[in-house]
C-alpha cells in the first residue's frame, strides 16, 4: 500500500466509538439506550473523538432505528464529545428530511455533528419496502442522494426547496462503505472515507488504496481522510477477553443462520455451540486483524500493527460485550493505551 502521508502511529490517531446500541437477552431498548448515554459519558472523559450510532431495523438486538433521535439523545447528556451517526442509510430517506433531521441537529449542537451515510439498507427486502413504500429508490440511487443532500447545505440551494435547518450549515458528512463502492464515490467527490472493516474486513487494504489513489481535494477536504472500524473486546486478561467475545460470535453465528436474537450472554465453550463450518465462516468476518480480542498488551500490540499496515486517520471501536460493566472496562483499557 501506497502511504498518503507521514507514517502515524497508533498512539498518535483520534479514536472513537461506534455503539450498535445493544438489547441483550433479558433487557429492553430503554435499557439500551440508558447504557448508551453512560458509554458516552465515560467515553467522553477518557478522550474519545467521536461517538457514532448506526442505523439497523427489524433487529431485536439493536436499538438504534431512529437513528437522529438517539444522537440527540446522547448529545444533550455530553458536552463537547461529536456525535453522528455511523450511519444513517439514506436510500430509506427522503433526502430533505436528512438535511432537516441533521440541520436541526446541528443547529441544536453547532460543531458537534457528523452525518455518516450508506447505501445499504441495513435490513432486510421486506422492511427496506416498509420503510420507502417502494423499492424503486435503491442503492443505485445513492450518488445522486448525496448530491442532493450537499445542495440542501449549501449557502445557495440549486432547489428551489430549502432545508430550514440546514441550508448553509457546515456539517461533515461522511461516506461509508464496507466495497470500493464509496471509496470511489468519496475519493471522486473529495468527502471524509469510513471502511466498515469490523464485518468486511477483506476489502479493507484495497479500498483504501483506491480512496487515497483516487482522491480529488475539494472545498470539505485538501486531502483524505480515512477511518476504519474495528471490533476491540478488551479486558484484564487473554482469557477473560476470550470468553466476552463469545456474546459476539454467537452474534454472527445467529445472523449466518437467520436467526434474529437480542445479544447473547457468553458462554465458556463455543465449540458446543458451532459446528467445524459454521466457525470458519464466522471467522471470516471477523477476521483477527480487525477484531482485536484480548488483555491490555495484545491488544496493543494488534491495534499498533492495525495502524502500521492501514495509516489510518482515525480508528473507530466497536465492542459488543453483553454486561455493561465488561463494556466500559474494555473501552477504558483502550483509552488507556493511548497514554
Amino acid at each position: 500500500m501506497t502511504i498518503h502521508d507521514k507514517a502515524r502511529k497508533f498512539n498518535d490517531i483520534p479514536l472513537s466509538i461506534l455503539d450498535l446500541a445493544p438489547i441483550v437477552e433479558g433487557s429492553t431498548a430503554c435499557d439500551s439506550f440508558k447504557e448508551s448515554v453512560e458509554l458516552a459519558q465515560h467515553a467522553e472523559k477518557w478522550g474519545y473523538n467521536r461517538y457514532w450510532l448506526a442505523e439497523h431495523h427489524n433487529m431485536p438486538g439493536i436499538a438504534s432505528s431512529a437513528t437522529s433521535v438517539l444522537i440527540g439523545h446522547i448529545a444533550e447528556k455530553t458536552e463537547f464529545m461529536r456525535v453522528g451517526s455511523g450511519g444513517v442509510m439514506l436510500p430509506n430517506h427522503a433526502t430533505i428530511v436528512i438535511a432537516e433531521q441533521f440541520g436541526t441537529l446541528e443547529s441544536l449542537y453547532p460543531g458537534r455533528i457528523d452525518l455518516g451515510l450508506g447505501r445499504a439498507p441495513g435490513t432486510d427486502q421486506g422492511t427496506a419496502y416498509a420503510l420507502r413504500r417502494t423499492l424503486n429508490m435503491g442503492p443505485e440511487e445513492f450518488p445522486m442522494q448525496v448530491n442532493e443532500l450537499q445542495d440542501y447545505f449549501s449557502d445557495e440551494p440549486k432547489t428551489r426547496v430549502r432545508a430550514i435547518p440546514g441550508q448553509g450549515l457546515d456539517i461533515p458528512i461522511w461516506l461509508l462503505g464496507s466495497s470500493d463502492f464509496s471509496a470511489r464515490l468519496a475519493a471522486e467527490k473529495g468527502l471524509y472515507f469510513s471502511f466498515a472493516s469490523h464485518f468486511a474486513p477483506a476489502y479493507l487494504l484495497q479500498a483504501l488504496k483506491l480512496y487515497r489513489d483516487n482522491f480529488k481535494p475539494s472545498e470539505t477536504l485538501d486531502k483524505p481522510y480515512a477511518m476504519i472500524g474495528i471490533n476491540v473486546i478488551a479486558a484484564d486478561t487473554d482469557e477473560k477477553a476470550q470468553y466476552l467475545a463469545s456474546s459476539h460470535q454467537i452474534q454472527f453465528l445467529n445472523i449466518r443462520k437467520g436467526i434474529n436474537k437480542k445479544l447473547q450472554p457468553p458462554v465458556e465453550n463455543m465449540d458446543e455451540i458451532w459446528s467445524p463450518m459454521e466457525k470458519a465462516a464466522v471467522e471470516e468476518s471477523l477476521d483477527p486483524n480487525t477484531t482485536i480480542v484480548g488483555g491490555p498488551e495484545t491488544v496493543k500490540r494488534k491495534l499498533e500493527k492495525i495502524q502500521e499496515v492501514t495509516q489510518a486517520d482515525e480508528l473507530i471501536i466497536s465492542s459488543q460485550i453483553y454486561h455493561l460493566e465488561d463494556r466500559l472496562r474494555s473501552y477504558e483499557i483502550v483509552s488507556e493505551l493511548m497514554k
